[in-house]
Parts: C-alpha cells; sequence; structure tokens
C-alpha cells in the first residue's frame, strides 16, 4: 500500500537508485520488518539477524516489484485519484480566501469616484493612495486568478500595499518600516498573491500605536530562487482584542499552497520569541 499510493507516485520519471527513492524505499521496508522480527523473537528456533536479513531483503527484491508491477496497471487511476484530492485541497484552500476578500468589482467602482472627488479638492496624497489601492484591486480582478504571473506584477502589489500601510502609520515616529524589494534579476513567475498574506500579518500584529514598532521586508532574486523575508515586532495583545483569537487563515493558505504549487521546491522558516515576530521564504520556481 505504501509503495502503491506513497512511494512510486514520488518517484515520477526518477530512477529508483536517485537518492530521496533509494532512500525512501530502504526505510519503509526496514520499518515494516520490525514487527516480523519483534513475533519471532518469541521463538527460540529462530535466528533473529538472519530472520530479519531474509525479511528486508524479501521486501526489497520480491514485494517491491510485485507492487510495481500491480502500480503500473493502475497507475493512471491511482495518479487520477490523487490528482482530484490535491484540486479538493487546493479548491477549499482557494475558498477560504475567497470568503475574506470583499467584492472586488465595488470596491474597484467606488475608488475611481474617490479618486475623481480628491483630484477635484486636490488631495493629492489621498488621491494617491486611492491610485494605489486601485491598481491593487485591478490586480486581484484580472489577475489573481491566473496560475502564475510575473514577480514584476506581485512586486508591484506589495509595493502599493506597503506604500497605503505607511499613509497610515507615517503621523508616528516610533513606528518604523523598511522595504527592501528589489526586482533585478526577478525574472521568474509566480502564483499570484502568494506573499502578501505574510506582508498583511505583519502589519496586522506588528503594529502598536502606543509602543515601539518595526516591520522589514526583504525580496531579492538569484537565477534560481525567490529569497522573502518578513520580521515585525510583537505586541502583547489585550484580552478584548477581537483578534486575539485569529486563527490566521491567510498564513494557512500560504502553507497549503506551497505545498500544492511548490512541493519540494521550497523552504519556509517561522521564528519568534516574543519580542520580534520573523518569517523566510525561499521558492524555486
Amino acid at each position: 500500500m505504501s509503495n502503491t499510493y506513497w512511494l512510486f507516485p514520488l518517484k515520477g520519471t526518477r530512477p529508483f537508485l536517485s537518492k530521496p527513492i533509494l532512500t525512501r524505499l530502504l526505510l519503509s521496508t526496514l520499518l515494516y520488518t520490525l514487527p516480523f522480527i519483534f513475533l519471532l523473537s518469541f521463538s527460540p528456533y529462530v535466528f533473529i539477524g538472519r530472520a530479519f536479513l531474509i525479511c528486508w531483503l524479501s521486501q526489497l527484491f520480491i514485494l517491491t516489484p510485485i507492487s510495481w508491477l500491480a502500480f503500473q496497471q493502475k497507475k493512471d487511476k491511482i495518479l487520477a485519484l490523487m490528482g482530484a484530492q490535491n484540486e479538493l485541497v487546493k479548491s477549499k484552500a482557494t475558498l477560504h480566501f475567497l470568503r475574506s476578500q470583499i467584492n472586488p468589482h465595488f470596491l474597484f467602482n467606488v475608488l475611481n469616484t474617490l479618486y475623481g472627488t480628491a483630484l477635484q479638492e486636490n488631495a493629492d496624497r489621498t488621491a494617491s493612495g486611492i491610485q494605489q489601492l486601485g491598481d491593487m484591486m485591478r490586480f486581484m480582478l484580472h489577475e489573481n486568478n491566473l496560475d502564475f504571473i510575473n514577480m514584476s506584477r506581485e512586486i508591484d502589489y506589495l509595493e502599493n500595499y506597503i506604500t497605503l500601510q505607511k499613509l497610515r502609520t507615517q503621523s508616528s515616529p516610533e513606528i518604523i518600516i523598511e522595504n527592501n524589494i528589489t526586482g533585478q534579476n526577478c525574472n521568474h513567475k509566480i502564483a499570484p498573491m502568494l506573499l502578501i498574506p505574510l506582508v498583511e500579518n505583519a502589519f496586522k500584529h506588528g503594529i502598536s500605536l502606543k509602543e515601539k514598532s518595526w516591520i522589514k521586508i526583504s525580496l531579492t532574486c538569484n537565477e534560481k530562487e525567490i529569497l522573502f523575508e518578513v520580521r515585525n515586532s510583537m505586541h502583547t495583545r489585550q484580552d478584548n482584542d477581537p483578534e486575539k483569537e485569529n486563527s490566521g487563515i491567510g498564513f494557512k493558505n500560504v502553507l497549503e499552497r506551497l505545498e500544492l504549487i511548490y512541493p519540494g521546491k521550497h523552504q519556509i522558516s517561522v521564528n519568534g520569541d516574543g519580542h520580534e515576530f520573523f518569517v523566510q521564504l525561499t521558492i524555486q520556481p
């Protein structure tokens, strides 16, 4: 069962002697040998070492080829079933994300009206903020439904969001926001809206109008990887804070999408010491 539904689908086009496949095969057959050896250990007529070796080699050279032949006969059905399960998980993750969004068509139309009003009243800073928010809504309308987009578009969305947040916090000298996002060498494609939830969480949980706060965002690329880091200060929430018990759907959504879209091609590290929260994400697109 584990060979058919776990090891062989993972194999893909890789040979059996490749390190990931061979390691999993040796460890799984070793693990399944142990219960038999435990039962045989009660018999005084069995040499444990020899029985262990025979049982392990039997799984490697008899059971594994037989299960491989069985997998080949049912391969299409098994892979189709696993694909359907992945699509179901992806659909649930997308549904969670969509439920957290306000209808972008309505907001976009309202923003156009507010933008025109701000220009008539010579409120340039307000007009600029509305325009940036409008660009974000346009992104959600036209590109958020694509499987992959250019990194330049994801960067534009991030920068618009950070600029809007700076408008909200610029009156407080105790709030420091450092933005080190560079598009140099960022010629990759990425799943849309994959990075923004990490930044949203930083502003949601890292900003206090009563205490010193900071948010530090870094995005760089090289030929093989996208490197993204977010640091934010941590603050104790009041008991009556409605967000205190929030489960963080956005962050869970990111983890689910990473597993679905970049299996084996991403690393994410999350750390917090009570003083600062740190997320580091690496993607090999």
